[in-house]
């Protein structure tokens, strides 16, 4: 029987980041993860790396080029003509970027010496896991035995009983990925992260797309402020959102989806070439025998964890989509850093109020911390500076002038509590707010800081100096 200090089950971005510290630390270390490719060979990497976060950021990328050069390049003094999309070309460059990435990480695994084990893990103990073994190899299932054991077995996306996936005229995001042309109308079921980024790709390349949202509001978490800019813009790129639009039924023939909905108590239909349901993931729990060896889940299936991710086991981690919190990569990962560092005997850390948000659609939309009507329910004292993106020297030069950027301060001490951005490069300009609400950082801490001309980041530091009311540029 094998034996290891640490056996992670799951391989995405929380476990595979685990199993690396955890060898990186001295601990003999196992990774056992499932996936399989379109090839039928067992992979790395997870959901993010294989139908999520990288292939759907790849797709974003090629939509947003196609998007520019047929749009907005001329503005710029360049003449393109005959412009089309190869979706064909497409699918085959974001195969690619995914096929580099997880031989990248199972290059990782034999540097730091970790073993893969390439099947399904189920707890038979609370020290002891079954291996069935996937892919072409197969085998007969095996067991392992480990000191500590990490899950990592992230989520998986939701349905729901009127528009049950087919993987054909229906799907799911993983199918939404994966498209061989450009549907003529599309429908999509959610106007969350995973929704509007989708329908963003497929809206770009042509497709006319109908966004039904059962709540009455726009991206509930986001600032209200920014989500009422962002819905006007996604508006105006072309998408058609519908709140308040809960769906019913649907209906298939062979070439397309009749989708029946209520809003404001009245029934109506659309008929689309293709359907994406994107109401959401929950836990991949399903099939681990958590509960048979005594790890408490609650009833959405979630593992129940204290503050440093230790379930009601001795031993037993869990970290990412999971468990408690928001289901992102970069968090997950920070578990499985802390995880790893506990189990080694060092006192790891991760900070849950200075997680990063990012939704990739065109302006990005980024936020950490508070967003403002969180803080008047918590009835906190705030001071608020708002800058538009439209008076960035170098937004106008890029001609991106769509957003702003908007810091939210304690009134008494001028620690940030929250900062929220719409625009361009969002993804990457929050991440300076992140580090200042990591080091307790305030207002002034950034308007005093000098930041590069012409830069987008200058945005942040003016609606750092609107904050005291001293915006020089606006």
């Amino acid at each position: 029987m094998k034996s290891f200090d640490v056996v992670v089950i799951g391989g995405g971005p929380g476990g595979y980041v685990a199993a690396i510290r955890c060898a990186q630390l001295g601990l003999s270390t196992a990774c056992v993860e499932s996936w399989l490719n379109d090839d039928n060979q067992p992979v790395l990497g997870g959901t993010c790396l294989n139908v999520g976060c990288i292939p759907s950021k790849a797709l974003l990328d090629s939509s947003h080029h196609f998007s520019f050069i047929k749009h907005e390049a001329k503005e710029h003094g360049i003449n393109v003509a005959g412009v089309a999309m190869d979706v064909h070309r497409m699918i085959e460059r974001k195969k690619s970027i995914v096929q580099t990435l997880t031989q990248g990480i199972a290059g990782l695994f034999r540097k730091n010496k970790i073993e893969w084990l390439k099947g399904h893990g189920r707890f038979i103990s609370e020290n002891q896991i079954e291996v069935r073994p996937v892919g072409e190899d197969g085998g007969d299932a095996f067991p392992v035995t480990a000191k500590h054991i990490i899950i990592a077995t992230g989520s998986v996306p939701m349905t729901i009983p009127p528009a049950q996936v087919d993987d054909n005229l229906i799907v799911d995001s993983t199918g939404a990925l994966a498209f061989t042309d450009v549907p003529r109308r599309l429908g999509v079921i959610g106007a969350g992260v995973i929704g509007l980024e989708l329908g963003s790709v497929w809206n770009r390349l042509g497709a006319e797309v109908v966004v039904l949202e059962a709540l009455d509001d726009f991206l509930a978490p986001v600032d209200r402020q920014l989500a009422n800019e962002a819905e006007k813009l996604l508006r105006k790129q072309g998408l058609d959102i519908r709140l308040g639009a809960k769906v019913t039924g649907t209906g298939c023939n062979n070439r397309e989806v009749t989708i029946t909905y209520e809003q404001d108590e009245a029934k109506q239909q659309i008929v689309v070439d293709k359907l994406i349901v994107a109401v959401g993931r929950k836990p991949n729990t399903q099939g681990l025998g958590a509960r048979e060896v005594g790890i408490e889940l609650d009833q959405r299936g979630f593992i129940e964890v204290d503050g440093l991710c230790c379930t009601t086991l001795p031993n037993v981690y869990a970290i990412g989509d999971v468990v408690r919190g928001p289901m992102l990569a970069h968090k997950a990962s920070e578990e499985g850093v802390a995880v790893a560092e506990r189990i080694a005997g060092k006192p790891g850390h991760i900070n849950y109020d200075a997680i990063p948000w990012v939704i990739y659609t065109w302006p990005e939309i980024a936020w950490v911390g508070k967003t403002e009507h969180e803080l008047k329910a918590e009835g906190v004292d705030y001071r608020v500076g708002s800058f538009p993106i439209a008076a960035s020297g170098r937004a106008r030069a890029m001609g991106e002038v769509d957003g702003r950027i908007k810091m939210i301060s304690d009134a008494h001490t001028d620690r940030i509590l929250g900062v929220h951005i719409l625009g361009p490069n969002a993804s990457e300009l929050i991440s300076e707010a992140v580090v200042a609400v990591e080091f307790d950082g305030s207002s002034e801490d950034i308007a005093r800081t000098i930041h590069a001309h012409p830069t987008l980041a200058e945005a942040l530091h003016e609606a750092a100096l609107a904050v005291d009311k001293r915006s020089i540029h606006f």
